[in-house]
């Protein structure tokens, strides 16, 4: 395996790992075009507010003045319109705002959480692991969905809400793979030597324990982001979304409830292929990475 370069210093230690991390991406075809595709989503996420032609619920109206409802894609309406006469690509183009939001926030919050818990049982063991691991089992036990949906309909439908109900629900997994990590991590050598010179438990997690799991943090944060996005789109469909903001979730679910989920094909497929892209880059990144890490994953 590529092991991330220890260091005794934390900075040094940090500016490393993050190298080499963007380095080993790079050289995998697979993680570079993931992250091409990953920027060009990030990009649209924060010039939508300047480049989108309407506001996502502005009204389109026909030169008679009528509403220009489920008009097909024309010059003025490159994605045509909506039931509601709505215009398609605004909506798209401002939806891509809350799916980066959504994903980026939970994900750090899921990876902020992950690994604390992974280091803190894996580290100190005993009956620190043994509470913790405990208190994941029983989170593991409780379904996805129907508590996402029930906790998010408790809560009220807000971007703040689903992003606490992601964070919640998806640190459980990624507290058991960082653990197993650290475990491994804390029998080195180095980490031996380090508490044989007399540092403390906080020198030895910062300066060696975390800079050295930061591929597997990284893994999961990559993998978190992913969840996150399908997660509410998944609410947003069921009609548990954030009803003050459009996303892409929310235009399926308004193009199912009005009719037009099989006709209006032009509302219908900018969001299905976005979530599919966007969800693709973040594994195609993810599992590049995964094989220049791990030898025995790489194509030969």
């Amino acid at each position: 395996m590529s092991d991330i370069s220890h260091s005794s210093g934390a900075g040094s230690g940090w500016f490393a790992s993050l190298r080499q991390t963007f380095k080993l991406l790079m050289q995998d075809s697979f993680a570079a075009s993931g992250l091409i595709i990953l920027a060009i989503f990030i990009v649209l996420a924060i010039v939508a507010p300047i480049l989108a032609p309407y506001e996502p619920y502005d009204v389109m109206m026909t030169e008679a003045g009528r509403l220009d409802r489920l008009s097909p894609p024309t010059l003025a309406h490159p994605f045509g319109t909506t039931a509601y006469g709505n215009d398609v690509l605004s909506q798209f183009m401002h939806g891509a705002r809350v799916a980066m939001i959504v994903g980026l926030v939970a994900a750090l919050a899921v990876g902020l959480v992950s690994t604390v818990v992974g280091i803190l049982a894996g580290y100190f063991g005993g009956l620190i692991d043994d509470v913790l691991m405990r208190l994941t089992d029983v989170a593991l036990s409780i379904p996805t969905l129907p508590f996402a949906i029930v906790a998010v309909s408790l809560l009220g439908p807000s971007l703040q809400n689903i992003i606490l109900v992601i964070s919640l629900l998806f640190w459980r997994n990624g507290a058991r793979i960082i653990r197993s990590a650290v475990l491994t991590e804390r029998e080195r050598v180095y980490v031996r030597w380090a508490r044989a010179a007399g540092a403390s438990h906080a020198h030895v997690i910062f300066h060696h324990i975390l800079p050295n799991t930061i591929r597997v943090v990284f893994l999961w944060i990559t993998m978190s982001v992913a969840f996150a996005i399908l997660t509410e789109a998944s609410l947003s469909f069921l009609g548990l979304g954030d009803p003050s903001v459009i996303s892409w979730g929310q235009m399926l679910n308004t193009a199912f409830s009005s009719g037009s989920l099989r006709t209006a094909w032009w509302w219908v497929v900018p969001p299905c292929l976005a979530l599919t892209f966007l969800v693709s880059s973040l594994y195609l990144i993810g599992r590049g990475y995964e094989e220049q890490t791990n030898p025995r994953l790489r194509r030969v």
